[in-house]
């Protein structure tokens, strides 16, 4: 996915009380996809200005962006970035690193200058942060575009939709010796591996960063629950145990690789790859596991109605919250793609209305 970003900052004195702001838009720039704004205390507004640049990069990679323009009224900050200048001031060094960093995380970037009058909506930003960190009345302006959330929020999107929705993030537990091995791996409960461990910290250092999570519900199995529990330590909440939220249960295929069990029951394996009533022997099909993912997520949104939930779980409930979200049908399921460690994001209105904002999100591994 490719956005624009457009991000200023700026400094009352120089060096003096200082605010960012940072957009990020679609790529024909007709949709507002997140907006950040903050004000940072004392400092330069060359200061200013990069902590907008990594602001407006961090909403890029947690919308799952893997291309970015980037627009700055700050003829330095393009050309340090594009790496024809060199970074000299003590206090850009730790900034423009940081920036950098966040850049090599997506597959292209491009840096533009654009005069300060075309960079309006991140420069009323900056400044509706430095107003409101100086106890100033906010500034009048032109009605800045809604977001898509807003537009749910508020019923103005073409969905119609209103409220406040349940969000859910959706996360795969990490690696285990079973699925490095490519095997089905169902009820059993294989611990995660070195791997697995190192990814779970991973995604709950960023998890943490973003915050505003109000809970942490996981499946049982040990897998799910140790990812859960590391990023719960991280967010300082405790984990609830949601039984809907297990795997499926493969039955007689548990443990085996794909080839293995098309050869053990190769007519039935090769139905249950197309049909979402077919049960694996002694298992069960994922018809039945979506009746029980919908009765899970009804539990998660009558005791979260509103909030953000993180919930760990395993590739199939994902898949069904995501098809669910979608309204999609049994198809979708065998389409989706998740690695471990993932996240995706669903969100699930009152009204009965959805939308899918993220999937398979891996760029904090």
């Amino acid at each position: 996915m490719k956005v624009v970003i457009e991000a200023d900052g700026g400094s009352r004195g120089n060096p003096g009380p200082a605010g960012y702001g940072a957009v990020v838009l679609s790529a024909d720039r007709a949709t507002v996809l997140a907006e950040a704004k903050e004000a940072i205390g004392r400092a330069t507004n060359n200061v200013a200005e990069y902590r907008g640049l990594i602001a407006g990069l961090d909403d890029a990679l947690r919308l799952g962006a893997t291309e970015a323009a980037v627009f700055l009224d700050s003829k330095l900050l393009v050309e340090q970035m594009a790496g024809r200048w060199k970074v000299k001031h003590p206090d850009l060094v730790e900034l423009h690193a940081r920036a950098r960093g966040l850049a090599a995380q997506l597959d292209h970037v491009t840096y533009a200058w654009i005069p300060r009058e075309r960079n309006s909506h991140a420069d009323r930003l900056a400044n509706e942060a430095m107003d409101a960190a100086a106890g100033d009345p906010p500034r009048k302006a032109a009605k800045p575009r809604t977001t898509i959330a807003e537009q749910a929020n508020t019923g103005t999107g073409w969905t119609g939709v209103r409220g406040t929705p349940t969000r859910f993030l959706l996360l795969r537990h990490g690696q285990t010796d079973m699925s490095a091995q490519r095997r089905y791996s169902g009820r059993g409960n294989p611990a995660l591996t070195d791997t697995g461990r190192l990814q779970a910290r991973a995604a709950a250092r960023y998890l943490a960063e973003r915050g505003g999570i109000a809970a942490v519900i996981s499946s049982p199995l040990q897998r799910a629950y140790d990812t859960a529990a590391a990023a719960a330590k991280a967010l300082r909440l405790d984990v609830a145990v949601d039984d809907g939220l297990i795997e499926t249960d493969f039955g007689a295929w548990d443990g085996l690789t794909f080839s293995e069990a098309a050869a053990r029951d190769p007519e039935l394996h090769r139905r249950w790859l197309s049909d979402a009533g077919a049960t694996p022997p002694g298992g069960e099909s994922f018809d039945d596991v979506l009746d029980r993912v919908i009765a899970a997520r009804e539990r998660i949104i009558a005791e979260h109605q509103g909030s953000t939930v993180l919930v760990v779980s395993h590739v199939t409930p994902i898949k069904m919250l995501l098809r669910l979200a979608l309204d999609a049908g049994p198809g979708i399921q065998y389409r989706l793609h998740l690695d471990l460690a993932s996240l995706s994001i669903a969100e699930f209105y009152s009204d009965g209305a959805a939308s899918v904002r993220l999937v398979n999100q891996t760029s904090y591994l």
